[in-house]
């Protein structure tokens, strides 16, 4: 099936946009998780404690979300700096959200030109055994250009698979190049207006491309004028929780149906037991908080968004 017709049947079953983002840091791991990384730092020891620490964590994140939400993001740097330890706790997430039928978007802003191209796209895109790391969808950075866009492209088609192509980020850096004046409008418009082209050749039946885009909470204004020029594109909306973004904030990325978009909150939810909101649950009771906290963001994106339309 279509990846945009799969994500919204999972939104559609959860009645919720909200997706999950795993961003693990060893400093932030609940106590019963940080007590027990013993080993020396930088030690062989060392990494693959912490990789084992990251895969229970994220592991428990997903059992207690699995029935909530649609998806989960895992980002891929927080895997990659402990090496190949990492690298095997990252696999043994994916596989996990997979078997609990959670759509994977994968983290990594990934680009190259020609066969460099082809060969992220074939790693990363695509279920088990069709891609090696098995996801659902990755975020894919199109600073060179259309051709190196193109590569990911195919390869969606090919394996049902979905991008996220990044137009306007939520970083308050995004505004050195992205708004960058271009022959009367800014980077970020021309960069959409592609994406757009583009969600419309990949379009399911649902009326949405599997070529969606990143397009930050922390910019409202901008999400709404997008959200007008790009009728069949799905937005990844990042920023909200953590960052400052608001549900109020997200609102204009979706249609009147409540779909067209969904919302990654990361920090505020895996990090719930650091609230303290929920400081009268006992350290050994994290994952409580991690529902609280997501059952907490979905009714505050039911309350000032369309989403209450699910």
């Amino acid at each position: 099936m279509n990846f945009a017709d799969r994500l919204i049947a999972r939104i559609r079953s959860t009645r919720t946009p909200l997706i999950v983002g795993l961003d693990p840091r060893r400093e932030q791991l609940p106590p019963i998780l940080r007590d027990s990384l013993t080993a020396a730092p930088h030690s062989a020891e060392y990494w693959e404690q912490t990789a084992d620490a990251y895969r229970e964590f994220s592991c428990g994140i997903i059992d207690v979300v699995a029935d909530l939400v649609p998806a989960i993001k895992p980002q891929l740097a927080f895997f990659e700096q402990l090496g190949p330890a990492g690298l095997e706790a990252l696999s043994a997430v994916v596989d996990h959200a997979a078997n609990r039928n959670m759509l994977v978007i994968l983290d990594g802003k990934r680009n190259d030109i020609g066969s460099t191209g082809e060969a992220y796209a074939a790693a990363y895109l695509g279920r088990k055994p069709r891609s090696p790391w098995g996801g659902d969808a990755l975020t894919i950075n199109p600073w060179m250009g259309r051709d190196s866009l193109a590569p990911f492209v195919a390869r969606c088609a090919a394996v049902d698979a979905g991008l996220f192509v990044l137009v306007k980020t939520s970083n308050p850096g995004s505004e050195d190049y992205q708004a960058l004046n271009t022959g009367g409008q800014p980077v970020y418009r021309r960069v959409a207006a592609d994406v757009e082209n583009l969600a419309t050749q990949t379009m399911g039946n649902a009326g949405y491309g599997s070529v969606g885009a990143v397009i930050g909470a922390t910019y409202p204004q901008q999400l709404a004028e997008l959200r007008a020029e790009m009728p069949h594109t799905l937005f990844l909306i990042p920023g909200f929780g953590a960052q400052g973004g608001t549900a109020s904030d997200v609102a204009a990325g979706f249609d009147r149906n409540g779909l067209g978009a969904i919302v990654n909150s990361s920090r505020a939810i895996i990090f719930a037991h650091e609230n303290k909101a929920f400081s009268h649950l006992p350290p050994t009771r994290w994952q409580e908080a991690v529902e609280a906290a997501t059952r907490q963001a979905i009714a505050q994106l039911r309350a000032e968004t369309p989403a209450s339309a699910l």
